[in-house]
C-alpha cells in the first residue's frame, strides 16, 4: 500500500515529514511530495541564517552592555556571551557556508544588538556606536571582552 498523501502537508506536518523521509529512504522518489520537500529544505536554510543573525545580535548586545555598563558586569552577562559564542561556532562548524552569511549579516545583527543593549541597559540607542563595533575575529574570540 502506497503512503502517498496519506498525511497531507497542511494537515499533519510531522507525519508528512516522517512519511516523505521514509519514501526517500525506500527510493520511492516518484511518491515523494517534491514541491513541499524542496520548500521545507529552503526554509531550513533560511532558519539557519535567522538563527545565525539572532545569536550574533544577542552576542553583540551583551558585548555592548559589558563595554558600556562596566559597573554591572557579572557572571550572567559573561555566561550569555560565552554561550552565544559557543552556539555560533557550533552552527558554523555544522554549516561552514554560513561563515559568508555571517560576514554579510553583521550589520543587520548589529542593528538588533543596539535594541537589545538599549532595552536592557536603559541607555538610549544613540549612546552606542551606530556602526558595527566589533570585528568577526573579536566576536568569535573567547578571550575578547571589550573594556
Amino acid at each position: 500500500m502506497a503512503m502517498v498523501n496519506q498525511h497531507g502537508y497542511e494537515k499533519d506536518f510531522y507525519a508528512w515529514a516522517l512519511e516523505n523521509a521514509q519514501l526517500i529512504r525506500n527510493g520511492k522518489f516518484s511518491e515523494v511530495d517534491i514541491k513541499n520537500v524542496a520548500e521545507e529544505l529552503e526554509d531550513m536554510g533560511k532558519s539557519e541564517k535567522r538563527q545565525l543573525v539572532n545569536r550574533l545580535a544577542v552576542l553583540m548586545g551583551h558585548l555592548l552592555k559589558w563595554e558600556f555598563q562596566p559597573q554591572r558586569r557579572g557572571n550572567s552577562w559573561k555566561n550569555t556571551i560565552d554561550h552565544q559564542r559557543s552556539r555560533l561556532k557550533k552552527l558554523l562548524n555544522e554549516s561552514p557556508s554560513l561563515k559568508n552569511e555571517l560576514l554579510e549579516r553583521i550589520s543587520e545583527a548589529y542593528k538588533d544588538a543596539l535594541f537589545i543593549a538599549s532595552d536592557e541597559t536603559g541607555l538610549p540607542k544613540e549612546d552606542f556606536p551606530q556602526d558595527e563595533n566589533y570585528t568577526l575575529e573579536q566576536l568569535l574570540n573567547d578571550a575578547f571582552f571589550p573594556e
